[in-house]
């Protein structure tokens, strides 16, 4: 048998209630970026990415040239 919907209805908890801990502070974009530097770097040294950017960044260029 279905619940039936009598009385009040319950009020739902705000989504800060819920989860049980305080807001953080966002991140500088500068941490973020000095954390993702290094894993860029390496990526691009251990996979050869190097002469692929190297083609598409002279390819945006000729486009932005014409």
């Amino acid at each position: 048998m279905p619940p039936q919907l009598t009385g009040t209805p319950r009020r739902r908890r705000q989504a800060s209630l819920r989860t049980g801990s305080a807001e953080q502070p966002t991140r500088h974009p500068a941490v973020a970026l000095a954390m993702a530097l290094p894993c860029a770097v390496l990526l691009v040294l251990l996979f050869g990415g190097w002469e692929q950017m190297a083609n598409q960044a002279q390819a945006v260029a000729d486009l932005i040239a014409r």
